[in-house]
């Protein structure tokens, strides 16, 4: 049974607040055992935070707009009581649960959000200009655009999210997630605002979306805030196209749990400071991932952001002296082709190599496009490292067992004077190399560098 939010009181004119209306609708469908509440297209509904409802599906009509509030008061807060102590939203959502939220579910099991139209998180009314290039805001964090929680069976298909002041949508510790064709379009100088980060999450399908936003596009996370939950396992990212100044897809670095079991296909990267990341601070431990069939471009955006064009990124390092970081094992590449201002680069430690690690049938291409320099890693965050002055290589690898390189080609376009060695490997037990076409930047140099390197 559809609930048309206009019958419920809505007035859809962008000024009066619909809140009110929108969330009596949603109760009203929940308490009739579920169906959908229906914005309709043409207007511009203004709220303040809501509640997605079990077995609700709120859909949005092309050309309906739902748009956030631009007052703090409007938002959910923190150590506020919602129906049950169990739902607090407290803390920080890097390390907590989000302190403010727009459209919040906690046990609404079977809930949705469809349609064509757009959903407006007001974002610019949170922040302020750092420089040219960067903004952030006034207080840490931002509001959470879409926060569900411990949800299972829930869909969000085709809808559009622009403008989030912080992460854009959060599904924590839930089973069964859908995220199927929806657009995020945010600007490229908001910090944090992320697209997609399931957290703690099974069963998940990311299909179809194009992404647009500062910081990572897609984040898989398991972050302290919600230990209680399991690993973040099953998940599949296929088919999307994907902007960000910081990582287009990655996973960590809020890793208290497990990640295993990911699969990655068939999409396309562009204009991206870091392109795919494993970046494992903590305790979880990554295994079983799969990359395949990936087109990627990468450019530094400015020195703000995390990142220095690295298209493959694999690091694991102690996040402080009283955090321990777990393992990466058991990755694979397969028929990767990148072109960037960096390579690839894959560093553990000398007491946590990363291992087991393939790549098949793929192309590396360093080429400088943009003004900042070239000549670095960024290594943070972590105990040990920074920002690191290292000669940029096709491949650099760093504490290492098992790594295979099938039918891999590292190349240069333009030259910067960084560059230097196709592949770059030092402290590495078990490197095989197979049918490689390995060049430096310069013909003069070695292609291949290799420290305390075992076959």
């Amino acid at each position: 049974m559809d609930y048309n939010v206009l019958l419920a009181g809505a007035v859809g004119d962008g000024k009066t607040d619909d809140t009110a209306a929108i969330q009596h609708a949603l109760d009203v469908c929940r308490e009739n055992g579920g169906g959908r509440v229906v914005l309709p297209g043409g207007r511009t509904y203004l709220s303040r935070s809501l509640f997605l409802r079990e077995n609700v599906e709120l859909h949005l009509q092309r050309g309906a707009v739902l748009k956030a509030t631009g007052d703090l008061d409007g938002y959910f807060r923190p150590n506020e009581q919602i129906n049950d102590p169990k739902t607090a939203l407290i803390g920080n959502p890097v390390t907590g649960k989000p302190s403010f939220v727009f459209l919040y579910g906690y046990e609404a099991h079977n809930c949705a959000i469809t349609g064509s139209g757009t959903i407006d998180l007001n974002g610019h009314a949170f922040v302020r200009r750092k420089d040219r290039y960067y903004v952030t805001g006034d207080f840490y964090p931002r509001p959470t655009g879409i926060y569900v929680e411990h949800s299972d069976h829930i869909t969000f298909r085709d809808f559009t999210v622009k403008d989030a002041p912080f992460w854009t949508l959060h599904p924590a510790g839930c089973d069964d997630v859908l995220i199927d064709r929806i657009r995020i379009l945010n600007d490229l100088d908001v910090a944090n605002s992320d697209g997609i980060d399931p957290d703690h999450c099974s069963n998940v399908r990311i299909l179809g979306c194009h992404i647009e936003c500062a910081d990572d596009c897609i984040c898989l996370k398991t972050s302290k805030g919600n230990a209680e939950y399991g690993p973040c396992e099953n998940i599949i990212i296929q088919g999307c196209t994907l902007i960000s100044t910081s990582a287009a897809i990655k996973i960590g670095t809020e890793g208290v749990g497990d990640f295993r079991n990911v699969l990655v296909s068939d999409c396309v990267i562009s204009r991206s400071n870091r392109a795919l990341s494993i970046q494992i601070r903590d305790g979880g431990n990554v295994e079983n991932v799969s990359y395949q069939n990936i087109i990627i471009e990468t450019r530094r955006f400015c020195p703000d952001w995390w990142g220095t064009a690295e298209p493959i990124v694999l690091t694991t390092f102690d996040r402080d002296e009283n955090t321990k970081s777990g393992s990466i094992r058991n990755v694979r590449f397969f028929n990767v082709s990148a072109v960037g201002e960096n390579g690839i680069l894959i560093h553990g430690t000398e007491e946590n190599p990363i291992e087991d690690v393939t790549f098949t049938h793929c192309r590396i291409e360093l080429s400088k496009t943009s003004k900042w320099p070239c000549g670095l890693y960024d290594l943070r965050p972590c105990l040990r490292y920074g920002v690191e002055e290292m000669r940029n290589a096709g491949c650099l690898i760093r504490y290492a067992k098992n790594v295979t390189l099938s039918d891999v080609t590292l190349c240069w376009g333009k030259i910067c004077d960084d560059y230097g060695a196709a592949l770059d490997a030092a402290h590495v037990e078990g490197l095989t190399l197979q049918r490689v076409d390995a060049r430096a930047a310069r013909e003069t140099e070695e292609p291949i560098l290799l420290t305390d390197v075992t076959a």
